[in-house]
């Protein structure tokens, strides 16, 4: 069962699982895409804090659930914290308890690096201490705490994917800065930059992210793990490799930075090689480019 399977990261995971033959159940608010459909997809729709639409997502015979679906904006779990908590850590909860009960022996969570805080330019890896700076953080850390309990007393393969920056096709409906940067690259516009511009990021390709879902799944592996690119690039080097994906010159605008706006997020993904098997393959100008396909196409369709 895939929560969240409608979405961006959902969907890719679901044709990935389909493509193997194996059937799967999509827990969505959001209607099933039309590419979804078909024999090996069962849609339950509705949302994951209605005890109804979790009992019809994960029937007796349910192999395991990978988890997608959550609030993922921090600004939202700021404003509202105790919904964040509601749909975040109380539904994590009743799905593992599902688990448990349906004997499903595997819980794959998308989980963030911000549960473990803010550590300026050093390195993140899962040795670090959990400490969330955010209502967001917070609950992701506690999502992971409660798989690590479940895995502990009751055997279920529980797996912790921390990770980094997604992008890939499917996501323009979203306003992150990769899409930001390929609608000004359709209209022909600019773009602001906050600050100097050499904040660093690290950027993953979803079919990179679907290969380290996969792989936990396969080995039925227990404990975290940080899916990304394990290279960090400047706002100003991503914006660098869109003009080199699209063409376009995409200028740019210097406006002041934001507060608290973290320096660096840059990933060891060395654990994630070792103990799945995971090897980023994607090159960043490479699946920008794959953006920029799906964005064009999708404009040409639109009246």
């Amino acid at each position: 069962m895939v929560t969240g399977g409608s979405g961006f990261v959902g969907r890719a995971v679901v044709r990935a699982f389909v493509e193997r033959g194996t059937p799967v159940t999509v827990a969505d608010e959001q209607p099933l895409p039309a590419s979804l459909r078909g024999d090996l997809v069962r849609h339950v729709a509705g949302d994951l804090t209605d005890p109804q639409v979790r009992e019809a997502a994960v029937p007796e015979g349910t192999a395991g659930i990978v988890h997608l679906a959550a609030i993922t904006s921090v600004l939202r779990s700021v404003d509202r914290p105790d919904e964040t908590y509601r749909a975040n850590v109380e539904v994590t909860h009743e799905l593992l308890e599902l688990a448990r009960r349906r004997h499903a022996g595997q819980f794959v969570l998308a989980s963030t690096n911000a549960v473990v805080g803010d550590i300026g330019r050093g390195t993140i890896s899962e040795q670090l201490p959990l400490q969330p700076l955010t209502p967001y953080g917070a609950t992701k850390a506690a999502c992971e705490m409660l798989l690590s309990g479940y895995a502990g007393a009751y055997g279920i393969a529980t797996t912790a994917l921390r990770f980094t920056n997604i992008y890939g096709p499917g996501m323009n409906h979203k306003d992150s800065f990769i899409p930001r940067l390929m609608r000004a690259a359709l209209s022909g516009g600019g773009v602001e930059v906050y600050g100097d511009g050499a904040q660093s990021r690290d950027f993953v390709h979803v079919d990179d992210v679907v290969q380290g879902i996969l792989a936990a799944w396969d080995k039925q592996y227990t404990g975290p793990a940080i899916i990304g690119s394990g290279r960090s690039i400047s706002v100003l080097e991503l914006i660098e490799a869109v003009r080199a994906a699209t063409g376009e010159p995409l200028p740019i605008t210097h406006v002041p930075a934001k507060n608290g706006e973290m320096p660096a997020v840059i990933v060891d993904v060395a654990k994630a090689g070792r103990e799945l098997g995971y090897t980023p393959s994607v090159e960043l100008t490479d699946g920008l480019r794959t953006v920029w396909e799906d964005f064009r196409a999708v404009a040409a369709e639109a009246p």
